[in-house]
This record gives structure tokens, C-alpha cells and sequence, in this order.
């Protein structure tokens, strides 16, 4: 019972609602998309998408080369990946898919503005991109990562010099929230095995690291019930992108 409570507030909107808020908005843009639309899933990992796509030709594209550690909750499996390329030369031809999702993946492309552009060539026209990146992040699956992140105002030229309108930009959560969430990285970097490798400094710090360990529930919560006064529109730890390529008559 113990580990089962562990594991739900581990997946909860509080302690980790980077994941939930974003898997909330992908399952609400899935229920729009047509059934049997055609559907890339691109730098998809372990495709945590599919199952919403089910109703759609959903493909899958990866460059293929993280393992378990660097993965979406440390699955070491991929699933059926179609295309196997570069993001910015997926082998597939123009105008050949209605929707394109790519999340959490460009900030590991040495040039993400390529791969905006590939987006374009492979959507048809009056088709949709949905993506998310963050604003704000520590290096992770590095080596393969190059960027901190993205504004608003990247999205909305970069898409727009492409062919896209109607670009729709949105904050996953606010200041607060994401100020919460680096008291979860605060905790884990004061755990007594990363403070010393001195088991009698280890025994004598646990006291006081199970203090923060107390706590940190508590600021979680407080810092998810005031984050709607946050109205700054700049103060988040990513955006959700959702943008029409123009159809041109």
C-alpha cells in the first residue's frame, strides 16, 4: 500500500506536473484529430502517444540512440519505430502527413529551425504540428543536448516563416509551480549518498536531510495552490505549440 500511494503522488499533477499537464493537453488535441488522419510521432522514444493516436495511421521517427537512463521514465524499449533518420531528412515526401507531434525533442536538435522547416515540407497543407519544449531545463540525455530552450517568439517566427499560422503558444503552468518542482531537485542533490561518501557524515546528515524530506510535500502544494496568481505569460518551465500550415488556393 505504502508503494502504491508513493507511485501515485510521484505521478500526481503536484509533484510532477511538467509530464501530466503536458500528456493532459496531447490527449485533448488527439481527441480532435480525425479518425484515420495520418500521424507522425517524431523523436517519439517509447511513443507514450500511441494509444491516443489509436484511431489515427500513427507512425513513429527516432534517431534511435538513448538508452534506458535517457528514455521517458527509463523504458530502455523503443516499440516499432518506421523511420529511423535525422530530424531534419525524414524519408518520407512532401505534404504526406495531416498531423506532426514532436515533444520535448528539440532541444536535443543542433538545429531545430531545420527541423521546423521539415515539419512544413511533410504537413500538408491546412494540416497541424503540435510540439512542446521547454523554457527552462538542466542538461539531460546529454550528449544530445544543445539547447536550454525556446520562447514564444521563436515559435511564432520560425513557424510562421514556414508556412504556418494560427500559432498557438501556450505555458505549461506557471513560476510557482516550476519553483516547487526545483525543491524536488534540491532534496535529491542533499540525499546523504550525493552530500559525502563518508558513511559516518552520511549517518549524521540523514537526520536533517529527513527534515527536508518532511517539507517538501508541503511546499509542493503550497506552491500548486498559489500558481495561478502567476500571470506572466514568460515564467514557465515549457510551452505547448499548436500550429495550422496555410492552405494555400
Amino acid at each position: 500500500m505504502v508503494s502504491w500511494l508513493l507511485e501515485k503522488w510521484r505521478k500526481s499533477r503536484i509533484f510532477n506536473y511538467g509530464y501530466v499537464v503536458r500528456d493532459e493537453w496531447m490527449k485533448e488535441e488527439a481527441k480532435k484529430v480525425p479518425k484515420g488522419a495520418k500521424v507522425l510521432d517524431v523523436g517519439c522514444g517509447t511513443a507514450p502517444y500511441r494509444t491516443l493516436f489509436s484511431h489515427c495511421d500513427y507512425k513513429t521517427h527516432d534517431f534511435k540512440q538513448l538508452n534506458s537512463s535517457q528514455n521517458r521514465a527509463g523504458k530502455s524499449y523503443y516499440k516499432k519505430i518506421d523511420y529511423v533518420s535525422d530530424i531534419t531528412k525524414i524519408p518520407v515526401e512532401d505534404n504526406y502527413f495531416d498531423v506532426v507531434i514532436c515533444t520535448e525533442v528539440l532541444e536535443h536538435v543542433p538545429e531545430p529551425i531545420l527541423a521546423l522547416k521539415e515539419f512544413s515540407r511533410i504537413v500538408k497543407p491546412g494540416g497541424i504540428v503540435l510540439l512542446s519544449a521547454p523554457l527552462a531545463g538542466f542538461v539531460h540525455q546529454e550528449p544530445y543536448h544543445y539547447y536550454g530552450g525556446f520562447s514564444p517568439f521563436f515559435y511564432k517566427k520560425f513557424l510562421t516563416d514556414f508556412g504556418f499560422e494560427k500559432v498557438q503558444v501556450l505555458k505549461n503552468e506557471g513560476f510557482f509551480k516550476f519553483y516547487g518542482m526545483m525543491g524536488v531537485r534540491f532534496v535529491q542533490d542533499l540525499s546523504p549518498k550525493k552530500v559525502t561518501k563518508n558513511i559516518l557524515l552520511q549517518i549524521l546528515w540523514f537526520p536533517f536531510w529527513l527534515v527536508l524530506l518532511f517539507i517538501l510535500p508541503f511546499k509542493l502544494i503550497f506552491m500548486h495552490l498559489i500558481d495561478r496568481l502567476d500571470k506572466s505569460n514568460y515564467s514557465t518551465a515549457g510551452y505547448h505549440i499548436k500550429a495550422k500550415k496555410i492552405n494555400k488556393k
